[in-house]
């Protein structure tokens, strides 16, 4: 096995706000794992707030970039525990290995993954589209820029329910919204009664991941469903999350990849909770390994590319919220020469 990696810094269509803050660039690890001729892709978005930067994924390889390229691809998941062992620190840096072993698996396959785990893609959820926090004008701008079925709204300010009120006025498509842990309880309550009137489908990390009284009483009395992001970041945290939130949102890069997110859908499904998987701005890399899991989903979150302005490779296209699926087999992608 032969790994070769790079930087990527995309770009924004919009400067790109939540609670936590904005940015206009994502930056990102491509790696591409060639395996007897075959070669495979996989990314891993760099988040501020989990402390994992680009430069430190790129340490770890040096270090270890032998013991990387001296595993026997028999089996992604073989792949993925020996990964798990080399950098239990660096999960991003995991999920970017993981996700181009499974597209080397796949194309040594000659199939898609979603066809080679024997799924059914015709009942397939429609993805949102995310718009970033920002005045109600430009909020109110964005949403008729980007005609859609289904929104996903950054909130967690001071006029979170101006907000709503007012972007309702101009749509009449689904609401979702992701207040990114920026509420507090009895606040996140209020506004969620008033939500409720206004075609919200459901609220993603109300809380702050840790405040587990605070969601116990919010999932008691909410008449929204309520999901988990931040609470919910590696496979453990799943048991961690049933009773308190009615859903996960599961991340790939947070989890260390497409194999730990395989056994995240089955136990949240084992405890009847709702699944989503979601988008940390990805290029069409991530986004296309996220399509491969749809049928598995209640809802998903992978408008990745539609954010941004820059691209590298080519994936999935999207049609009012469907996905369109290529003819690639593993991940389903093509990307361009390193």
């Amino acid at each position: 096995m032969v790994l070769k990696y790079k930087s990527i810094n995309l770009p924004f269509n919009h400067p790109f706000t939540i609670s936590k803050g904005t940015k206009t660039h994502q930056p990102s690890l491509i790696v591409e794992l060639e395996y007897f001729g075959i070669k495979g892709y996989g990314e891993a978005p760099a988040i501020n707030y989990y402390n994992i930067s680009v430069e430190k994924m790129i340490e770890d390889i040096e270090s270890k970039k032998m013991l990387i390229e001296k595993f026997a691809l028999t089996h992604p998941e073989r792949y993925w525990h020996y990964l798990h062992h080399l950098f239990p620190q660096n999960p991003f840096l995991v999920c970017a290995l993981d996700m181009a072993g499974w597209d080397v698996f796949g194309k040594l396959k000659k199939k898609p993954l979603y066809s080679l785990w024997d799924l059914d893609i015709s009942k397939n959820s429609l993805t949102d589209f995310t718009i970033g926090i920002d005045s109600i004008e430009n909020m109110v701008r964005k949403i008729k820029e980007k005609p859609w079925p289904i929104y996903k709204i950054k909130l967690g300010t001071d006029n979170d329910v101006q907000i709503i009120t007012e972007l309702r006025k101009h749509t009449s498509s689904v609401f979702r919204i992701d207040a990114n842990a920026a509420w507090k309880q009895q606040d996140a309550l209020e506004k969620i009664n008033i939500f409720k009137d206004l075609n919200v489908e459901f609220i993603e990390q109300p809380l702050a991941k840790d405040d587990w009284k605070g969601m116990k009483f919010l999932f008691e009395n909410s008449p929204i469903p309520l999901f988990a992001d931040e609470s919910c970041v590696a496979e453990k945290d799943v048991e961690k999350c049933h009773g308190y939130f009615h859903g996960i949102n599961i991340k790939l890069t947070k989890c260390s990849g497409i194999t730990p997110a395989l056994r995240m859908i089955s136990r949240a499904r084992e405890l009847d909770m709702k699944v989503m998987v979601g988008s940390m701005n990805e290029s069409s890399i991530g986004t296309a390994a996220i399509a491969q899991l749809l049928p598995l989903l209640d809802y998903v979150d992978m408008d990745g590319p539609l954010l941004l302005a820059e691209d590298v490779a080519e994936g999935v296209k999207f049609e009012a919220g469907k996905i369109i699926y290529n003819k690639e087999n593993g991940i389903g992608v093509s990307v361009k020469p390193f």
